[in-house]
């Protein structure tokens, strides 16, 4: 076994490691991952600061101050509005049970001949009440584990704590712990790594900044034109369309579905679900012709069913924090393939012409001799 082969299965055996020993610290990397990612969208600016002539630390300062304000300001103006559209949609859970009851649930069984009685509301309350008793045991044992699973919740509150502490020292030894990571390299695929490293963060900053850009966008739109439609609970559908839009159609199908079922409700009439589907319609072509190509571009170029078997994927394997980290993995991913399929077209491999085959010529040459039997048979045919 030669010292090239040698280095490349250690190589693949560190590789397999160090996806062995994330996997297994995976139930607590999740406020690492998140420290990562604010400390990666506050990089840039920082960065620049530095280059102004300001100290890091300070410039680390500023940009971590400026971050948390803008949470803290979304977070006082989102409670009370959420709040606000969830009392509503509480208030017309009424009109919802009687739009389902005198509505839905008759035209089901009349247009499309489906079995509404399993859907009753009616019955779905008495099958309720008649395992009212195993539910409230069921409870029971809920409340039973969550009084003896403290240490969770204070794990829950450590990691809150944990997130913006790990965040600051990331962002302000980013630069040192890259060097750092570059002297370890083995000369040898150092250049080979820092190249593909260059190509993912010129990837992940289109992707997380422009999605970001792009979900919030769509949130406002969605939301403010439902709430000029008329519908009572319109912010409320309209930020949770914008927030599943990093996902493609999730946000339009659950959005237009919601607000289609709102508006229903509420109005009952064709003017307003006219408005409704002109709302989302302008909101596709928006995001399909204008967010998406001048916030994130064509940098990425993954495929929407690619992205959908990405967060598929990552939730089914690492849950919260799959789905969290699906799309930006999904994008280095891309990267990598991306270069494969450039050292494959330049490899031996593919240029290679190799030696004629004497078989596949004899075919090539029975097949050209049928294709001229077949023109000669044509043009003999007289015309009538």
């Amino acid at each position: 076994m030669t010292q090239d082969t040698i280095r490349r299965w250690q190589l693949l055996a560190l590789g397999l490691l160090m996806v062995w020993v994330a996997w297994l610290l995976g139930p607590v990397l999740m406020p690492f991952a998140i420290a990562a990612m604010l400390a990666y969208l506050g990089g840039p600016a920082t960065d620049r600061l530095v280059r102004l002539g300001m100290w890091r630390t300070l410039a680390v300062s500023i940009v971590f101050t400026v971050l948390l304000l803008i949470f803290v300001i979304g977070l006082l103006v989102l409670i009370p509005l959420i709040s606000r559209q969830v009392e509503n949609l509480v208030d017309n859970l009424p009109r919802y049970y009687g739009w389902a009851q005198g509505t839905a649930l008759p035209w089901l069984a009349t247009h499309l001949h489906l079995d509404t009685h399993i859907l009753d509301p009616d019955r779905l309350v008495d099958i309720i009440k008649s395992h009212i008793g195993s539910i409230g045991g069921v409870a029971s044992a809920v409340l039973g584990k969550l009084s003896r699973s403290g240490m969770g919740l204070i794990s829950w509150a450590t990691n809150l704590v944990l997130i913006p502490v790990v965040a600051f020292y990331l962002m302000r030894d980013w630069d040192r712990m890259l060097a750092y990571i570059d002297r370890l390299l083995p000369r040898s695929i150092e250049p080979t790594i820092a190249y593909l490293a260059r190509e993912s963060d010129r990837v992940l900053s289109a992707f997380v900044r422009g999605q970001l850009m792009v979900m919030l966008a769509l949130g406002l739109f969605y939301g403010a034109a439902l709430s000029f439609v008329g519908l009572s609970v319109g912010w409320l559908i309209g930020m949770v369309a914008g927030l599943l839009s990093f996902v493609p159609y999730l946000g339009f199908i659950i959005g237009f579905g919601a607000a289609t079922i709102a508006v229903l409700v509420q109005y009952g009439d064709t003017t307003h679900l006219l408005l409704v589907v002109g709302t989302f319609l302008v909101g596709q072509l928006l995001e399909g012709y204008v967010l998406t190509p001048k916030l994130v571009g064509d940098k990425i170029g993954l495929h929407p069913v690619a992205v959908i078997f990405a967060v598929i994927a990552g939730g089914y394997i690492g849950g919260f924090l799959g789905i969290l980290l699906a799309l930006p993995a999904a994008s280095v991913i891309l990267v990598l393939l991306r270069y494969l399929v450039e050292r494959y077209q330049h490899s031996e491999l593919y240029n290679d012409p190799g030696a004629e085959d004497p078989v596949l010529e004899e075919l090539e040459a029975l097949e050209d001799a049928n294709d001229d039997s077949a023109d000669g048979s044509a043009s003999s045919t007289p015309a009538h």
